[in-house]
């Protein structure tokens, strides 16, 4: 049997779930390999890079940055599962100008998201607001924020089913960043210089994750009792209905990902970096290149 490491890099489903279902329902042994989950939350990007991992937004980020030549092999979402939450009062991004937000530190990938998007809304994130800037994950902190009038609005991912945060809170859901700008943020990437994109370590896993999306699509009872494990804090319809809206609809069946599509994310992230792509989508999002 083949043995790899792989490590995430965010908390919640939208990182978790395929890799979890995939170990769940044995389909990683069912392939021949050994997988070691690692937590890479914290790893700067020289440790990362020696194995494989399921983060494809901070690999972007990375190779834009850093000059890794991460590649992409599958792919999970190209909607980032992230919230815009406000109290009462607001209803649109625009809302936003001179109030208090907390958002992911810039560096990262959530964070450039937020940065696009409230451009796209006629902001600028530096200078038309202000941003409380705190590490991403845990959002209880957040959470008691908003409720206690600390700040105005927070950038939440899914470690919590929003819609239903919101609605026991009589706040808002301003917006879905994934209906606001499409990036592939999870996966399977490497960095050839450590692990080979063509050894079968590295396409073992892709196959199991390409079930595990399967799984997704074709199986709601068995994907919302794992998401359930994610989502303790909900109750079973809201899980329910959280997969429904967010999770069916946006997860793909087969990992692939258009490189011309790639190509626009990779200027859209590079310009708000202030940075030039010397790589093209084809050369990062290799998914087509990947064993079935």
């Amino acid at each position: 049997m083949h043995t790899i490491d792989l490590a995430y890099v965010g908390r919640g489903p939208h990182e978790e779930l395929v890799t979890y279902i995939a170990d769940q329902q044995d389909f990683y042994a069912d392939e021949g390999v050994h997988v070691s989950l690692r937590d890479g939350c914290t790893w700067d990007p020289e440790r990362l890079r020696r194995c494989a991992t399921i983060g494809l937004g901070r690999t972007l980020l990375s190779r834009l940055s850093g000059g890794i030549p991460w590649v992409a092999l599958n792919v999970n979402t190209d909607r980032p599962l992230f919230w815009f939450l406000a109290r009462p009062g607001l209803t649109s991004l625009a809302d936003l100008a001179g109030r208090r937000l907390a958002v992911h530190p810039p560096h990262t990938g959530p964070g450039v998201f937020t940065r696009i998007i409230l451009r796209q809304a006629g902001l600028d994130p530096d200078r038309d607001l202000h941003t409380l800037v705190r590490p991403p994950g845990d959002y209880s902190m957040d959470l008691r924020r908003l409720r206690d009038g600390e700040i105005d609005a927070a950038v939440v991912g899914d470690t919590m089913a929003p819609e239903a945060v919101a609605a026991e809170n009589g706040w808002q859901v301003l917006a879905f960043v994934g209906d606001h700008f499409q990036v592939p943020t999870v996966g399977v990437a490497v960095d050839p210089t450590y692990v080979d994109p063509d050894g079968p370590a590295v396409q073992a896993v892709v196959r199991a994750h390409r079930r595990a999306l399967q799984v997704i699509q074709n199986d709601p009872d068995t994907t919302v009792r794992h998401l359930q494990t994610f989502l303790g804090g909900h109750t079973a319809d809201e899980v329910r209905a959280h997969y429904a809206k967010f999770i069916a609809p946006h997860f793909t069946t087969d990992g692939q990902v258009d490189p011309a599509f790639g190509a626009a994310v990779i200027t859209a992230v590079a310009a708000e970096l202030g940075l030039r792509a010397d790589f093209t989508g084809a050369d990062f999002y290799r998914t087509a290149n990947t064993a079935q």
